[in-house]
């Protein structure tokens, strides 16, 4: 189960839908993965102005990893840290390489229907805050999905969640800043589930105290610079 910290708002995310919530600086979203098999998207904004968001190449430039750990910050467009990730009872498998799931790849899928998919799931979970995004986003930090890089060193490998019922991420805001997410719809790759890749619910708790406090970090910089 889910530990308790000081809370100001519990928020559930439906199955394939999305929901955005807006941070001051200092506070912290913990995502509960409830049933441990859903893959959450995530994005984050400067809540001063939404044209900076939260940009994995430059995160991963500034941590110098593929993936966060505990300590690691998200970094914006304008190289600022936004997110800082500062507990995870999870495995620690996320994914800053893949892109948000949108329309055209449902399609591409072989969807001859409308599907519900995580990049139209940020621009609705924005708008019942009040807020208009300047443009689309497909760089999303993807809460535990398991993309794994293969011995090659260049192949990527998509497999399905490896998190328990319960596992959360804890982010704290380095920024006034919106962050939005979705409880990604996808059930044709096999990214969720138990195997049978059925979208289910998460949670999001708003975090004010108690939460685990680390120090933020600097950017890497080459020894002898």
């Amino acid at each position: 189960m889910s530990a308790e910290f000081e809370h100001r708002d519990i928020r559930l995310i439906p199955a394939r839908h999305g929901k955005a919530v807006r941070l001051a600086k200092g506070e912290a979203v913990q995502v509960v993965n409830l049933y441990g098999t859903q893959v959450v998207d995530c994005w984050a904004y400067n809540a001063e102005d939404v044209s900076e968001y939260m940009c994995m190449e430059a995160t991963r430039v500034w941590n110098q990893r593929l993936n966060p750990q505990v300590g690691d910050s998200f970094i914006t467009s304008q190289r600022h840290p936004i997110l800082t990730l500062v507990a995870d009872t999870s495995p620690g498998v996320h994914d800053t390489f893949m892109a948000a799931c949108d329309a055209r790849r449902y399609e591409l899928l072989g969807c001859t229907e409308p599907h519900r998919n995580c990049h139209d799931n940020l621009f609705e979970g924005m708008a019942e805050l009040g807020v208009t995004l300047p443009h689309g986003n497909l760089a999303s930090f993807n809460i535990f999905m398991n993309i794994q890089v293969q011995p090659d060193g260049r192949t990527l490998k998509t497999l399905p969640v490896v998190t328990r019922p319960g596992d959360y991420i804890i982010l704290r805001a380095e920024m006034d800043c919106y962050v939005a997410f979705s409880a990604c719809p996808q059930d044709i790759v096999s990214i969720q589930g138990q195997g049978d890749n059925t979208p289910r619910d998460a949670e999001l708790r708003i975090l004010t105290a108690g939460f685990p406090q680390v120090k933020l970090q600097g950017a890497w910089v080459p020894e002898g610079v």
